[in-house]
């Protein structure tokens, strides 16, 4: 059984401690002061996964702690998510690792330490937070990283948290107009009659609300590099339209833009870290309303492609204006096309909260999306493009219906839908996700969840460098 010793203070020496298997302390003399070592006999530790033990100086200070990593891993088995709780957890101050880490372990770990210390706090009058832990960089740790991942996934974090009465299509328009400022990129905003006339289903879904709809496209030109395209899901708050959501269902559709904050968030990481691709971002932002104005079940809408879509259910409108999007991406058929989308409950039904649904018809890049997953602990899990359900989204008046006439297998009956516009790019992923955490963890509080980016972050950087 093995555990780190983390000493409290730059000018703190390492101070290894081992245990043996069966968790008692061996050969501790010369190792840790025996005051310490009486300590941790005391406080019965036994270095169980996760738990930490906070250990005295001899005038009475915190000298360090010891941190346990359980009876099946070694520290560079780690998770981000281990290191999460220790910036509350432990008593302030600067702590440094005692014990060595592999480069990646490494990464992780200082990624974890600061995604724990996240707060979202700028909607109280008065802070309720302690004062954290801080943690000096680990040695090997690839530092640049920890801080533009770090960025990143908390740029995505406020963007969910904001309350729908202070995020919609403009202010979603105005983040990723700074992203293209401070990068130089191009922003072209599609808005009114133009919007109407060049992406119809993002118009119609956004036309019931005062709130403006508009097509979002950012574009950072790299002739010669690959060209990679993100989609992200910009729907600032779904009351489910005509077909009204009932109050529960609505309590959380402030995140319903998660997809596009989360396409936000790796543009944003991708282009810190000067990744060799041509980066293009796609969001179509909207407000799902009712009004005068907001399209009605039984409709029949044009798309960009072409395609008539009969409307069997105005709360199923993520899909719409993915559709649009993902046609004018698909058109100019990148290398490769990701999509992400807070798309169905189903999803969460088959797959709960923490693992998102993944849907690629190529086998390859699944793979590789995967293994780039599983080695940042941010989790997806494959689902088929199941052709033996394309009949269900079939409309006796239109070219196909946004929704399937029977209960069953909705978040595969929405990817198929997407795919339909999607008839040229053969790297393309989605992505349903949920964009939040439903219950209190170390490093993952209640609120926002920046799913999926580490993953595709790891994904691009493997296939472009």
């Amino acid at each position: 059984m093995d555990n780190r010793l983390l000493g409290q203070d730059e000018t703190v020496d390492a101070l290894p401690l081992w245990l043996s298997s069966e968790g008692q302390l061996a050969q501790l003399s010369g190792t840790l002061p025996a005051t310490q070592s009486a300590w941790i006999r005391a406080h019965g530790f036994r270095a169980e996964l996760g738990r930490v033990l906070a250990l005295p100086s001899a005038d009475g200070t915190v000298a360090g702690a010891v941190l346990g990593c359980g009876d099946s891993l070694s520290p560079d088995q780690w998770s981000l998510w281990d290191a999460a709780p220790l910036a509350e957890r432990l008593p302030p101050g600067n702590y440094r690792l005692a014990t060595p880490l592999a480069s990646h372990a490494a990464t992780q770990f200082a990624l974890g330490w600061l995604l724990g210390s996240y707060r979202l706090e700028r909607f109280r009058t008065q802070s309720q937070s302690n004062a954290l832990a801080r943690l000096v960089a680990p040695e090997g740790a690839d530092v640049d990283y920890v801080h533009a991942a770090c960025a990143a996934l908390s740029l995505a974090r406020d963007l969910i948290n904001a309350p729908a009465n202070e995020l919609g299509p403009e202010q979603l328009a105005t983040a990723a107009a700074a992203l293209t400022q401070r990068h130089a990129g191009t922003l072209r905003l599609c808005r009114d009659q133009e919007l109407a006339s060049a992406y119809p289903l993002v118009h119609a879904v956004g036309k019931g609300s005062s709130r403006a709809p508009c097509l979002i496209d950012c574009r950072w030109p790299r002739p010669g590099a690959p060209r990679v395209t993100l989609v992200g899901k910009g729907v600032c708050f779904d009351s489910g339209g005509l077909d009204l959501k009932p109050p529960a269902a609505m309590l959380l559709m402030k995140k319903d833009m998660g997809g596009a904050a989360c396409a936000l968030a790796l543009a944003q990481w991708l282009l810190v870290a000067g990744a060799p691709i041509e980066l293009r971002l796609l969001i179509p932002a909207v407000e799902n309303s009712i009004g005068d104005a907001a399209f009605r079940p039984g409709d029949v809408l044009a798309s960009r492609k072409g395609l008539t879509v009969e409307i069997g259910n105005t709360d199923a409108e993520g899909r719409l204006i993915l559709a649009d999007a993902l046609a004018d991406a698909d058109a100019e058929q990148p290398d490769l096309l990701i999509d992400l989308a807070t798309l169905t409950g189903a999803a969460r039904t088959a797959l709960g909260p923490d693992l998102p649904a993944a849907f690629s018809k190529d086998a390859t890049l699944m793979e590789q999306l995967r293994v780039a997953a599983e080695q940042v602990a941010d989790p997806v899990w494959p689902l088929p493009l199941w052709a033996g359900y394309e009949e269900e989204l079939s409309s006796r008046i239109a070219d196909l219906n946004n929704v399937s006439a029977g209960p069953f297998a909705g978040a595969i009956v929405a990817a198929l839908f997407l795919q339909r516009f999607v008839t040229r790019t053969p790297a393309w992923l989605h992505l349903d996700l949920y964009a939040w955490n439903p219950r209190d963890r170390p490093g993952r509080p209640v609120g926002a969840e920046a799913q999926c980016v580490r993953a595709l972050y790891g994904l691009i950087r493997h296939r472009y460098g």
